[in-house]
Formats: structure tokens, C-alpha cells, sequence
């Protein structure tokens, strides 16, 4: 039962995250939880290659929460996404353990190109509301994307990236 200790995982990273959140029980209505639970459904549809089916059920979960994740995406343990309205998760994105994404956050591809497309986002990054990762880069371990920063090029490990196009910062 992989997907019962993801979705546990999923739930100590809103209770980790939001200080917002009082219950346990408030969970199930975080977007953020119904996302996660509804991307689990649709890859397992994807990787059996029912492909009409994944994303009849991911258009289903981006029109109750406003965050549209491809099936095809691969997503790590732990991922909240907070506030999640207006996220895009491309189809060839990879996203690692323990990210935190804010509202309005696209990862996503740069053209028609086949294959990988999209980004890798390794564990622990955080990306600000409204921030823009695009192409076939990575974003290494631990780093930081502010907010509305538009990111073209590698992020390394423990990097903060911040402006249009996006330049590394100084602690």
C-alpha cells in the first residue's frame, strides 16, 4: 500500500508547513491533500497506459482544486503545495522529496520538444507564488526560487534564484 504512507507523508507536510491548520481534520480540504491524492490515481492510470482515463481524472482534480498536475509527472514524498491555485505540473517534471510549491507556480516546458521537457526539482527546494521553471534544467538540493522569478537556467544545490530572468542572490 505505497500510496497509504504517501498520502501520510503528504499530511505531515501540510501539518509541517501551514501554520494555519489546527485539526488533523482540516487536511482532506487542503487542495494541496485532494491534489496529491488525485495525482496518485491518475499516474497509476498513466503508468498502466490508460492514458484517456489519467487525464479525464487529473482534468477532474484540476477543476475542484485549481492545480493541474500531468500524470505523467513524476512527484516525490512529502510535496505541499500551499494555496495551490494556478500550479502546473508538466508532464516530464520531476519533483523530489519534501518541495514546497506556492500558489501559482508553473513547471513547465519551453516549446514542442519530445522527451524530457520539463524540470527536475530535487529535495527540499522551495518556489515562490507565481515563480516560472522552465525547460529541461535542474534545481539542485535545498535551494530557493523567489517569488515570480522566472528560472531558465540550472539552480545549484542551496542556491537562491530571484528576479526575471532569474540571477543567484547572496545569503
Amino acid at each position: 500500500m505505497k500510496w497509504i504512507s504517501f498520502m501520510k507523508e503528504e499530511a505531515k507536510a501540510i501539518i509541517k508547513n501551514d501554520p494555519a491548520i489546527h485539526t488533523k481534520w482540516e487536511i482532506i480540504l487542503y487542495p494541496s491533500f485532494r491534489a496529491m491524492l488525485g495525482y496518485q490515481i491518475a499516474h497509476f492510470l498513466y503508468k498502466k497506459k490508460f492514458f484517456f482515463l489519467a487525464r479525464f481524472f487529473s482534468e477532474y482534480i484540476k477543476r475542484k482544486t485549481g492545480i493541474e498536475i500531468h500524470p505523467g509527472a513524476t512527484i516525490g514524498k512529502g510535496v505541499f503545495i500551499d494555496h495551490g491555485q494556478g500550479v502546473v505540473i508538466g508532464e516530464t517534471a520531476m519533483i523530489g522529496d519534501y518541495v514546497i510549491l506556492y500558489h501559482g507556480v508553473t513547471l513547465g516546458g519551453t516549446g514542442k520538444e519530445k522527451g524530457k521537457r520539463h524540470p527536475t526539482i530535487e529535495e527540499g527546494v522551495q518556489i515562490g507564488a507565481g515563480a516560472k521553471i522552465l525547460g529541461n534544467i535542474k534545481v539542485g538540493k535545498n535551494a530557493k526560487i523567489g517569488a515570480n522569478a522566472v528560472v531558465l537556467k540550472e539552480v545549484l544545490p542551496y542556491q537562491t534564484v530571484v528576479g526575471i530572468p532569474a540571477k543567484a542572490v547572496d545569503r
